[in-house]
C-alpha cells in the first residue's frame, strides 16, 4: 500500500466537476484508493462520486492518498498530478 499527503489547490475545492474527473481517473486503475481529510478523519472512496463529495474539500485542505493494488503506483502518481494541476482550474 502507498500512501500520500496532499493538499487541494484549486480556487473552488474539490466540487462536482473536479470529482467526477478525480472518479473518472480513478476508476481507470484496478487499485482501492481511498482519500482521508487529515483534519477531521472523514474518508472516501475515490471512484464513487457521493463519496467524494462527502469530504467538502474546499481549497487547502489537505488529503491523505491511500492506494492499494497491482497498479497502485502509476494510480498513486496520476492522482496526485490531477490535484497538483489543480483539476485544470488553475
Amino acid at each position: 500500500m502507498l500512501e500520500s499527503k496532499i493538499k487541494v489547490c484549486n480556487p473552488l475545492g474539490l466540487h462536482a466537476r473536479a470529482a467526477t474527473q478525480l472518479v473518472r481517473l480513478a476508476s481507470g486503475f484496478k487499485s482501492k484508493i481511498k482519500l482521508r481529510r487529515t483534519d477531521n478523519h472523514i474518508f472516501a472512496d475515490a471512484k464513487s462520486i457521493l463519496s467524494a463529495l462527502t469530504l467538502a474539500a474546499s481549497k487547502g485542505v489537505e488529503l491523505k492518498i491511500e492506494v492499494e493494488g497491482k497498479d497502485e503506483s502509476e494510480a498513486m502518481q496520476a492522482i496526485e498530478e490531477i490535484f497538483r494541476k489543480g483539476f485544470g482550474e488553475i
